[in-house]
C-alpha cells in the first residue's frame, strides 16, 4: 500500500444549490442528522491514513477555521497528531485550481482529494482507494459510480480502456467532462474521491482554463494520463443538492438509530 500522507479538501465555493442556508452558514457546516457534512469528510482522511490535511477555502467563508480549530482543542480528538494546514482560493476558478492552491502545504508524493459535498457512507472510501492504488502503473485513481445515461450530462465519464465488468478497478482513456448522454464513451461517472501523482502538480500549472473559463481538474487529470476508475464499496449522496442533503440526513439517521439500537441490546 503506497501512504498518501496529505489529503486535500476543497471547500472554497459558494454553496449556490443550497441557498438560502448557505447565505448564513457554510455548506459544509450544514449537519447531515446531528453531524457537520464536513466532519465526515475528515474523518474520511483520517482513515486514509493522511498525515497531513490541506484545507482550501477562502477568508470571507465563515465557520470553517473555527470550526476545525474547536475539533483540535478537544481532548482525544480526531485531528490528534495530524497536521492542518489552510490555503487561501481568493476567488472561484475550478476545481484544478482549488487543488493547485495547496501545492505550497504538500507532503512529497501522491495526495488525496476530497469533495466533501460528495458524501459516501459506508467503509471510509479514500481508504479503500489507497489501499488499491499502485504507482507502478498509475498516476490517478478516480473514485466512479454507474449512473443512468440519462444523467451522464451531469458528471465526468470515464472513456475506459478495457470492459467494466465486475472489476474494482478499471484502466481508462480519460475522462469526457458532460457530454451528452448520446455521446457518452460509458455509464461510469467520476465521484469526488481522487489519489493523483505528484506529477500532478506541474501539470495543473500548465492547465489552461477550460470550461466555464476555470481550470478544470478532469483536464489535468486528462493530459497526466495512467487513469484508473475506482469502483468504492459505500452509497454516496450529492450533499451538495437540496435533495441529496435530504437522502443523506435520512439514510445516516437510520443507520445512527440502528447501530444504537444494538448497542442497547
Amino acid at each position: 500500500m503506497t501512504a498518501t500522507r496529505t489529503v486535500i479538501l476543497p471547500l472554497a465555493g459558494n454553496g449556490t444549490r443550497m441557498r438560502p442556508a448557505t447565505d448564513a452558514i457554510a455548506k459544509e457546516l450544514l449537519p447531515v442528522y446531528d453531524t457537520p457534512l464536513l466532519h465526515f469528510a475528515l474523518e474520511e482522511a483520517v482513515a486514509s491514513g493522511a498525515r497531513r490535511l490541506v484545507l482550501v477555502t477562502r477568508a470571507t467563508k465563515p465557520g470553517i477555521s473555527e470550526y476545525v480549530e474547536t475539533l483540535l482543542s478537544q481532548p482525544g480528538s480526531l485531528l490528534a497528531d495530524i497536521e492542518v494546514r489552510f490555503a487561501e482560493q481568493a476567488e472561484p476558478n475550478g476545481l484544478g485550481h482549488a487543488v493547485l492552491c495547496a501545492r505550497t502545504f504538500a507532503l512529497p508524493g501522491p495526495v488525496g482529494v476530497i469533495l466533501p459535498d460528495d458524501l459516501i457512507l459506508g467503509r471510509p472510501a479514500l481508504a479503500e482507494m489507497v489501499a488499491a492504488f499502485d504507482p507502478e502503473r498509475m498516476k490517478c485513481l478516480a473514485a466512479a459510480q454507474t449512473v443512468d445515461r440519462s444523467e451522464c450530462q451531469r458528471y465526468g465519464i470515464f472513456d475506459l480502456a478495457t470492459p467494466s465488468g465486475r472489476s474494482v478497478v478499471l484502466s481508462a482513456r480519460t475522462l469526457v467532462e458532460k457530454p451528452d448522454p448520446a455521446d457518452a464513451p460509458s455509464d461510469l461517472a467520476v465521484v469526488g474521491r481522487y489519489i493523483l501523482s505528484h506529477d500532478i502538480w506541474d501539470v495543473l500549472e500548465r492547465t489552461p482554463a477550460g470550461a466555464g473559463g476555470e481550470i478544470q481538474l478532469t483536464d489535468a487529470i486528462a493530459a497526466l494520463g495512467g487513469l484508473c476508475a475506482f469502483r468504492f464499496s459505500g452509497r454516496r449522496f450529492d450533499c451538495g443538492s437540496k435533495e441529496g442533503w435530504f437522502s443523506a440526513t435520512e439514510a445516516y439517521r437510520k443507520s445512527r438509530l440502528a447501530n444504537e439500537t444494538v448497542a442497547a441490546e
